[in-house]
């Protein structure tokens, strides 16, 4: 699902990212007055809903002006701690070794909601407000509000360039001959002008003079390890590594609204969903998921979780899912693309690259049909990687009558029938066995044309069924005008 929080990636953070050309110096010049001077502009539910929000580079106020305006002492800001957010990645075997992606972004927080927090919770709710359509954060129940601030101030996260990061890794759970491993990774450049580091690195077999390996044989195992990993810079750089074998099976799943209720679209419920309410599953999705992390013992899946929702919110997605779903590596939306390309192919980027890092071993991707890159990428992935077994789509206009999104099946056409499948309920996918090679339940309706559905009053662009189950009326050359019209409808 399109998560809402990707629309709020244009924020000051990453907007320069979406523009080519910007120079680092102007990204380095970004300071605690960017961030006010941004919540002092405010957003409309308008350009939210449109992906449109203002750049906040331009006519910004003086570092004194907001000081005086909002009582914030800079001093304050820059004695504040600088924090990690290390992302849960994977590694890979390959013949040199375990090789480790690591990504991670430095930043502060200056509207953190606690003791050492540099501006007022006053200050906090105004820029909380921003993001909550038409409720005011004073509307909501004390744990939601709280919500509210929790998320507000992670969006807000100011990046910290020039910080040296080093990482200690070890292993999570003790093993035979492995309980003393550990290893010292310096990464080798400082954090960029956007605060970040990613990349891969390899890590040693064995700890510095030792002469075993302590760590498993990546050909020689199906076993996943997993790795805590620290950081010396802060304690809230604390994150996990996956050791993954060459062969076996990957889940990568999208995150909103296929594992959790989102309702991007509906606005101003996709919103409250995901800045104040507390993150709720999808009907019973964590029962499926465990069901999967139990089968294949012997060759465990390893689970991957991928959403264009910003960096900054990482943290809410990853305490939702490793409270409710299997533990595994995690993509979000990263900050230091430099091109419109990469920024509005986020999704693409991702997914090719650990498509790219795990050549041999079978992906099953999963998503939601109100999201239009995973429309296209995902069965543009399997066309051009033979490693992607299945696609699974929850069709949300099935279940949810709200949903007034349009889709576009066309990039299915071609594409094998049994590779792919589009499904109402969790209980569709139940007693699927992908170490087996299932990909379809054989007793699940699933009539699928090539085209845009789910437009108003019924209407496709192709022939025959429908995935939505709505009547079909043929659109001739004006196809294309019932689309763009469609989307000022979802819009009322």
């Amino acid at each position: 699902m399109l998560s809402p929080l990707f629309l709020l990636s244009l924020i000051p953070i990453s907007l320069a990212s979406a523009v080519p050309n910007i120079a680092e110096r102007e990204l380095q010049r970004r300071t605690l007055a960017d961030v006010v001077n941004g919540l002092a502009n405010g957003i409309s539910v308008s350009d939210i809903t449109q992906g449109i929000l203002p750049d906040f580079f331009d006519n910004l106020p003086r570092a004194d002006q907001i000081a005086n305006k909002f009582n914030i002492n800079n001093a304050a800001y820059d004695q504040a701690p600088v924090e990690v957010l290390n992302m849960p990645g994977y590694a890979n075997w390959t013949s040199n070794g375990w090789n480790w992606r690591m990504h991670a972004w430095a930043y502060k927080q200056p509207m953190s909601i606690n003791n050492q927090s540099i501006v007022s919770q006053a200050v906090l709710d105004r820029a909380a407000n921003v993001f909550l359509a038409k409720f005011d954060i004073n509307q909501l129940q004390p744990h939601e509000q709280q919500n509210a601030r929790n998320l507000t101030s992670a969006v807000l996260a100011i990046p910290q360039s020039d910080v040296q990061l080093d990482f200690l890794l070890t292993l999570q759970t003790p093993q035979q001959n492995l309980s003393s491993w550990t290893a010292q990774v310096v990464w080798p450049t400082r954090t960029d002008a956007r605060g970040e580091v990613d990349g891969f690195v390899q890590l040693p077999l064995v700890p510095r003079g030792g002469e075993q390996p302590w760590i498993p044989d990546g050909s020689q195992t199906h076993q996943i390890t997993r790795l805590d990993v620290h950081t010396s810079v802060s304690n809230s750089g604390n994150s996990s590594a996956y050791l993954i074998p060459p062969e076996g099976v990957i889940i990568l799943s999208d995150i909103d609204d296929i594992l959790r209720v989102t309702k991007i679209y509906n606005p101003q419920e996709g919103l409250l969903n995901t800045f104040a309410r507390d993150f709720v599953p999808w009907e019973n999705m964590p029962e499926l998921f465990a069901d999967w992390k139990g089968q294949h013992p012997e060759q465990p899946y390893h689970f991957h979780y991928l959403s264009t929702t910003p960096e900054q919110a990482t943290r809410a997605y990853i305490d939702f899912i490793y409270s409710n779903y299997p533990l595994g590596s995690f993509d979000t939306r990263p900050l230091n693309f430099t091109t419109v390309e990469q920024t509005f192919s986020v999704r693409k980027l991702l997914v090719e690259k650990i498509l790219q890092t795990f050549p041999n071993r079978r992906f099953v991707l999963i998503g939601d049909t109100t999201n239009s890159d995973v429309m296209q990428e995902y069965p543009a992935a399997a066309k051009a990687y033979k490693n992607v077994m299945c696609i699974l789509l929850r069709n949300v206009s099935q279940t949810d009558s709200t949903n007034r999104f349009p889709y576009d099946t066309s990039g299915f056409r071609g594409l094998d029938q049994a590779m792919y499948m589009f499904f109402r309920t969790p209980n569709d996918l139940k007693g699927l066995n992908f170490g087996n090679g299932d990909c379809r339940n054989a007793s699940v309706r699933d009539t699928v044309t090539f085209g845009w559905q789910n437009l108003p009053g019924g209407i496709n662009t192709s022939k025959g069924g429908s995935t939505s189950g709505a009547p079909n009326r043929r659109v001739g050359l004006s196809g294309v005008l019932v689309v763009m019209g469609a989307v000022g409808w979802w819009l009322m």
